[in-house]
């Protein structure tokens, strides 16, 4: 599948999130119980034709559903694509088309990313979907998560939590929200959720992100994959997108 369509998809659904937020990801657990805490599908922001009829939020970040309106400048020229126009290319910075490989590739990529928002690079995690790095303060403080394309070395703020409830560097970023969760509330919000749709995954300790709590999930003690947890309201967000888990890099 093209990369283009892969920063397509996540242009599209992280605009549908901003409309459906409230009524599907920061749902509280007693909704959707039997199923990951996912976007629900949308029209697009210009009205336009740009999601394929019949996609459910369940397919959301299955690349195959989605439409046609590939190209350049999303909110810039087209009303269907993605790319650097995208809210001032705050969000994103294209590639130069080479293979990310390894952690230490996607680091000099996320390296060049963070220097645009005056932030330092800290752990960056490999996964058999993209590569995922936490970027920080220059007082060491965690800032916001991006993910970088393997495929194309794309980089972006991820989707999910770190665009729709980072209170400093996401889509609202302005937004003014009451932290009411602790970290080890937001531990057993997360192991509570997990619990409840049956897993056998267990909850890591929580990561203090704006507004938000990135935790890993474990399986015998070893990373699987990640949850957040809204710091305001304590809805969960499973992070859907990464799939296999391989290897981290820290500092």
């Amino acid at each position: 599948m093209p990369s283009t369509s892969r920063r397509t998809a996540a242009a599209l659904a992280a605009l549908a999130l901003a409309g459906t937020l409230a009524a599907g990801c920061a749902a509280d657990d007693s909704t959707s119980r039997g199923a990951s805490l996912r976007p629900a599908a949308a029209p697009s922001p210009s009205g336009s034709d740009c999601w394929r009829s019949g996609t459910s939020g369940d397919d959301w970040d299955d690349w195959n559903s989605w439409g046609p309106g590939m190209g350049p400048g999303m909110m810039g020229r087209d009303d269907c694509s993605w790319g650097p126009g995208m809210m001032g290319g705050h969000y994103w910075q294209r590639g130069d088309g080479t293979p990310v490989n390894t952690p230490d590739q996607a680091r000099q990529r996320a390296d060049a990313f963070a220097d645009r928002l005056d932030l330092r690079v800290g752990e960056v995690m490999q996964f058999s979907k993209n590569f995922y790095a936490e970027l920080e303060t220059p007082s060491g403080k965690l800032a916001t998560e991006i993910l970088v394309d393997p495929a194309d070395g794309d980089t972006g703020i991820e989707y999910g939590p770190a665009m729709m409830w980072n209170t400093d560097y996401g889509m609202h970023h302005r937004g003014q929200t009451q932290t009411r969760i602790s970290p080890d509330q937001a531990q057993d919000r997360a192991q509570q959720w997990l619990r409840d749709r049956g897993s056998d995954l267990t909850a890591g300790e929580a990561e203090a992100f704006p507004g938000y709590y990135t935790l890993h999930t474990l399986r015998s003690g070893k990373i699987n994959g990640m949850l957040s947890v809204n710091a305001s309201t304590g809805a969960v967000w499973d992070h859907t997108w990464h799939g296999t888990y391989i290897a981290t890099s820290e500092h």
